[in-house]
């Protein structure tokens, strides 16, 4: 009975044992059940690192930037500007300067300054730095339009220490590019990469002439793209008019940067640094440039046509992301949408034309995916009126796609010319008519109609109904003659009378670009 006993003791022990083991083994592979990573199992999102299997990570090898930096250093420029000093007048006629209640008690120099009625100053001359990319072998470079802007005196060492003077070929602040020109040839420049391939968290390397030390390269990754910060402005001062999205790199960037490259670690242009994100104006861990498909449009636009040929869509709107939980359900979309809500559509425009409407979701601008304002103005940014554009957009939670033909500001497909100097003036201009210039006792002259933004409104005091006479001395009889006067020349003196008050006033003005 004991042996038997012990028998049946070990056979129900290994049968409990086995029926142990195989219900743990039923049990770890329930999907219910986390048992902590399993080697060799890799999550689908790695597939985007490149990994052909769980254990095997893709080729990257050692990182190394020497041959990109050696490639680089060559074509990154170190550029420094002068601004002359210069008179600012800011007078007004002795009529009106005497229409203040204490004109006849203080001398006019103290009234002046007192009721702004009229003042003179004098601006001292001013010297910056900063860098900039040859991105031809003929001698054009890519830079800021602050670098250069305003700017008497151009001058660009290359990283062999040669010299030259530049000229500026052309700058558009909404974008906050500009080209300019040395003359040389056989030049080493950049080749242009695609920004929209770069991905976060790619190495990049960001070369430039910081705090006027000489070449300077910093490495580090991309941490954002599509950053919108409100830096730019456009000619007429304008945030709306602006383009921004940057490229955002943790590669350090310093004041002297601005305007050189960003640059791939095999050696290609992805951007133009432009900003640093700092609370002391120096490098505190983010840094932006923009992206090489906008500076690549905007160079060779302005090297091609003297101005920067944008496209619009003629909408008014609003990221599906930033609108709230009681937006969205009001205006009947989905909590969970994403793109380029429309809050108006311009009737003429090309969005209107294309069949698009108030209320509808732009996802695709040119078959790339857009959920921000900052990533739709760099896809538009792409394209000049007349450019046709495929844009998917949804509406009653169907896709639509439909193609856009692009359109310029003015709403035309027309070709936009560069500003000429007259332009850069700010007002509305006419011929004096020849009977009031019977009437005034003089031969001509060109009336200041209207003042509007520009040089004349930013650095004088001069009011509608102003009589230009001469310009430098030289005698301006009408729109011709005044084109004539202006020329070239970036420092002005404009004399001229107002209708009912005696003698001549002057207005000293400087022109930008």
């Amino acid at each position: 009975m004991k042996i038997k006993q012990i028998f049946a003791t070990v056979a129900i022990s290994a049968v409990t044992t086995l029926g142990v083991i195989w219900g743990y083994g039923k049990f770890m592979k329930n999907d219910n059940y986390y048992g902590g990573q399993q080697s060799g199992v890799l999550p689908a999102n790695y597939k985007y690192a490149g990994y052909t299997d769980g254990n095997t990570p893709p080729p990257n090898g050692a990182v190394d930037f020497t041959q990109a930096a050696q490639t680089s250093i060559p074509t990154v420029v170190h550029i420094k500007t002068k601004t002359n000093a210069k008179q600012v007048t800011n007078s007004l006629p002795r009529n009106q300067q005497r229409q203040n209640p204490f004109s006849d008690f203080f001398d006019d120099d103290m009234m002046n300054q007192l009721f702004g009625g009229g003042r003179s100053g004098m601006i001292p001359e001013q010297r910056a730095s900063g860098s900039g990319v040859i991105i031809g072998e003929n001698g054009y470079i890519v830079t800021n339009n602050h670098v250069v802007a305003n700017a008497d005196e151009v001058t660009v060492t290359l990283s062999n220490k040669k010299t030259y003077t530049a000229k500026v070929v052309g700058t558009d602040p909404a974008y906050d590019l500009a080209v300019i020109k040395i003359e040389a040839s056989g030049l080493p420049y950049l080749v242009y990469g695609n920004s929209d391939d770069v991905k976060i968290g790619q190495w990049v390397l960001a070369i430039g002439y910081p705090l006027n030390l000489e070449t300077t390269v910093t490495a580090g990754i991309v941490s954002a793209k599509s950053r919108s910060l409100g830096l730019n402005r456009d000619r007429s001062g304008q945030a709306s008019g602006a383009v921004e999205s940057y490229i955002q790199t943790d590669a350090a960037v310093n004041q002297g940067n601005s305007g050189g490259a960003l640059i791939s670690t095999d050696g290609k242009l992805i951007g133009i640094n432009s900003a640093i994100a700092s609370p002391t104006g120096y490098y505190s861990g983010y840094s932006y440039a923009i992206p090489v498909n906008i500076a690549k449009k905007v160079v060779d636009d302005i090297i091609k046509f003297g101005t920067v040929q944008r496209g619009y869509l003629g909408v008014q709107y609003v990221p599906a992301s930033d609108m709230s939980s009681a937006e969205k359900k009001k205006q009947g979309i989905p909590e969970s949408a994403y793109g380029i809500y429309v809050t108006d559509v311009q009737k003429e425009g090309a969005a209107y034309e294309a069949g698009i409407r108030r209320g509808d979701i732009m996802k695709k601008i040119g078959n790339v995916e857009v959920t921000s304002g900052a990533e739709m103005q760099e896809q538009i940014s792409n394209y000049k009126p007349g450019d046709k554009v495929p844009v998917t957009y949804t509406r009653n939670d169907k896709d639509i796609t439909t193609t856009v033909t692009l359109k310029n500001k003015a709403g035309n497909f027309d070709i936009v010319k560069g500003e000429t100097a007259i332009d850069l003036l700010g007002a509305d201009l006419a011929n004096l008519d020849p009977k009031k210039a019977k009437e005034y006792g003089v031969n001509g002259g060109v009336v200041v109609k209207k003042i509007k933004d520009g040089v004349l409104n930013d650095q004088t005091r001069i009011k509608d109904s102003f009589i230009i006479m001469k310009v430098n001395d030289q005698d301006v009889k009408n729109m011709e003659e005044l084109k004539t006067a202006i020329g070239n020349n970036k420092n002005l003196t404009i004399s001229g009378f107002y209708p009912g008050y005696d003698g001549l006033y002057d207005y000293q003005v400087t022109l930008g670009e």
